[in-house]
């Protein structure tokens, strides 16, 4: 390579990087075509509300090695998809489980359909579809962040699918509606247009991580930050402020009560999560989003429910700390 070509590639790279706010992304398009996941992925078609979609998912066999034990079904967060399970994956499969981790409709490498009405019952009777079309009749549930307000409903909907439910960090556990002012779909529409990637990885350096960065976060920040400068970002900013939507509007926290399965809670007690916590008064926002207050009392909700906190980790335990996040669940799934 001249030395020439080499200076023009650094002052790309340069400039690159300072259009992006100095992080390091690649643009992503709405269904991350030269994204590439930890395993192979699967297409499901479906119909919904008159459109074709499709709901993309791996399914992965339980090591050769390890006796077959069952299925544990996977369910992402809203800003995550499945390929950040990764490392729970290879766990799981180690310990014999066959794992399938599906994009839900909106997310990931799936459709990314706008207008369209997100619902959680719709999400679940997607997921229930793509279990029947491989045959599986039932699973351990484990849910992460919006995963675990699926994961909830899923387990409401359908009580003799789900043997054990586990909710890693779910958010819903309190009602935001009481106390956040709503936010009309135009103004979530807009503020989701003027994300860019360094406002994606500020945010998640703040709310996740208690403004400590590590290499090892940057799968999380690839997806959603690419997406900020990718061809389809309209498309995406619009599917965000619809699933934004879903999440304020949908709690399942007063149906807690109605869950008939064994649920294990996994909580990072320094969590701080709270949707639309910087639309609600100052005396009200330091008081939301208390995970840990919020843990034991979900737990107390939860007729056959136990609670494992993990102190000074926030909300995503499989990146912080993922040995004590699988310890608690695989000790679950043992008993």
């Amino acid at each position: 390579m001249s030395g020439t070509f080499r200076l023009l590639a650094a002052s790309l790279l340069l400039a690159s990087q300072f259009a992006f706010g100095g992080v390091d992304v690649a643009p992503q398009d709405a269904t991350l075509s030269d994204y590439d996941y930890p395993y192979p992925v699967k297409t499901f078609p479906l119909r919904a509300q008159q459109q074709s979609l499709t709901m993309a998912y791996m399914d992965i066999p339980p090591a050769e090695s390890a006796k077959t034990l069952g299925t544990v079904l996977l369910l992402h967060g809203k800003n995550f998809s499945g390929a950040y399970w990764k490392d729970t994956i290879e766990a799981l499969t180690r310990q014999g489980y066959r794992v399938i981790a599906p994009d839900q409709v909106g997310f990931g490498k799936s459709s990314k359909p706008a207008p369209f009405q997100y619902s959680f019952q719709g999400l679940a009777a997607n997921t229930r579809a793509l279990l029947d079309k491989l045959d599986v009749d039932k699973v351990v549930v484990a849910g992460h962040s919006m995963g675990g307000m699926l994961a909830s409903r899923f387990a409401l909907m359908y009580p003799d699918t789900v043997e054990k439910l586990v909710l890693i960090n779910p958010i819903g556990l309190e009602d935001w509606k009481r106390s956040v002012p709503y936010q009309p779909l135009d103004e979530a529409f807009a503020g989701e247009k003027s994300q860019t990637p360094a406002k994606v990885k500020s945010y998640m350096t703040r709310a996740y991580f208690d403004g400590n960065w590590k290499e090892k976060y940057q799968p999380l920040l690839d997806l959603q930050a690419g997406w900020t400068i990718g061809p389809d970002a309209e498309r995406i900013a619009a599917v965000d402020a619809l699933t934004s939507e879903m999440v304020f509007t949908q709690p399942v926290l007063y149906e807690f009560a109605d869950i008939r399965t064994p649920t294990l809670l996994i909580i990072g007690t320094r969590d701080r999560t709270a949707i639309g916590a910087n639309r609600a008064p100052e005396s009200v926002r330091t008081k939301l989003g208390r995970y840990d207050q919020l843990g034991e009392k979900t737990a107390q909700a939860i007729p056959d429910a136990r609670l494992v906190e993990l102190d000074d980790i926030g909300h995503v335990p499989q990146f912080e700390d993922f040995d004590r996040y699988m310890a608690a669940f695989s000790a679950f799934l043992q008993q």
